[in-house]
């Protein structure tokens, strides 16, 4: 299910990556037709919304009460629910690679600015967690506006830096973090500021993001994923499981599976419809977004940063003793 096929094939049925809100009539006949006692949805945020759909449709259509896992697999990781979502390492150390690969070409004497667009939807991971690891001066993204100020900000900072011993610069800028703010306006932006000083190149990275070799944490956080949704569901149709026949109706019964804080847990899908930005695809409230600041310090801005006891560093004041027996 996604954002590029919502027209039908010639026979009717829908494309792979339709939303099943106009097709409940041909989904149920299926489930029966093919006798299937449960749902596992691979996917991003389309998985999410296309199981919000079909929680809607129990209500008309018996058939769709069955259990139902999502699995938050996209390189975007903008899946409610789940703070990573399997894809997303991947492109994250592709896009690093790239960053290094492309910081190389100016090893020579030229001072030089790289301008490099990300994926990511509305999403601005992709281009935070890339800038923080490849060392960018700037990474623009959606969930922290940014104006001509702050842009003119960057381009200064950038000049002064230039004027050391640094000889190149990056700037990450997500596909979708700006309208107006396009990679075109930022590249001539900063080539029309940084004249005498530094010369500009721009990348725009598109869909060698999505390829590749899954990383090892892909590989591994994809077989435990797959494990836990197959336990839970076989669970599940055990406890729905009346005359024979399979019936699921409670709100846990159609869960996404993410990962919160290390731990893997089960959350009803309808409760995440609270917490989701529908119109930008995003959740409303995104861990790495205190990360941030950091970006900035390494980017050897003046600015503060608050590490005390109040900050969030849960997993560094929360300590949890383990009676001595357990260990």
């Amino acid at each position: 299910w996604g954002p590029h096929s919502s027209q039908a094939h010639p026979g009717g049925f829908p494309l792979p990556r339709t939303l099943p809100k106009k097709y409940f009539e041909e989904i149920s006949a299926n489930i029966s037709k093919f006798g299937i006692h449960a749902l596992v949805i691979i996917g991003g945020f389309e998985a999410f919304t296309g199981g919000l759909e079909l929680v809607d449709g129990r209500a008309r259509f018996e058939e769709l009460c069955i259990p139902l896992c999502i699995i938050p697999a996209t390189v975007s990781n903008n899946v409610p629910g789940s703070d990573f979502s399997i894809g997303a390492d991947t492109a994250l150390n592709t896009i690093t690679t790239t960053c290094d690969l492309i910081k190389q070409s100016a090893a020579g004497t030229k001072r030089r600015v790289f301008i490099i667009e990300t994926m990511g939807g509305f999403c601005g991971y992709l281009a935070t967690m890339a800038g923080l690891a490849a060392g960018a001066d700037a990474a623009y993204i959606y969930e922290e506006p940014f104006s001509s100020r702050d842009l003119q900000a960057n381009v200064d900072h950038l000049t002064e830096k230039m004027k050391t011993t640094v000889k190149r610069g990056l700037v990450l800028r997500n596909e979708r973090c700006n309208e107006n703010y396009t990679t075109d306006f930022i590249y001539n932006l900063y080539s029309e500021e940084g004249k005498g000083v530094f010369d500009c190149r721009k990348n725009i990275l598109g869909h060698m993001q999505q390829g590749g070799s899954p990383t090892p944490f892909d590989r591994n956080f994809g077989t435990k994923m797959g494990a836990k949704a197959v336990a839970w569901i076989t669970g599940k149709i055990k406890e729905c499981s009346r005359h024979g026949r399979i019936f699921a109706n409670t709100a846990d019964s159609a869960c996404v599976l993410g990962m919160r804080k290390r731990s893997l847990v089960f959350q009803p899908i309808a409760e995440l419809r609270q917490q989701t930005d529908f119109e930008h695809r995003i959740p409303k409230e995104q861990w790495w977004l205190r990360l941030r600041p950091i970006l900035k310090i390494l980017a050897k801005y003046n600015i503060e940063l608050d590490t005390s006891e109040t900050a969030h560093l849960e997993h560094l004041t929360r300590k949890v003793l383990v009676p001595e027996a357990t260990l």
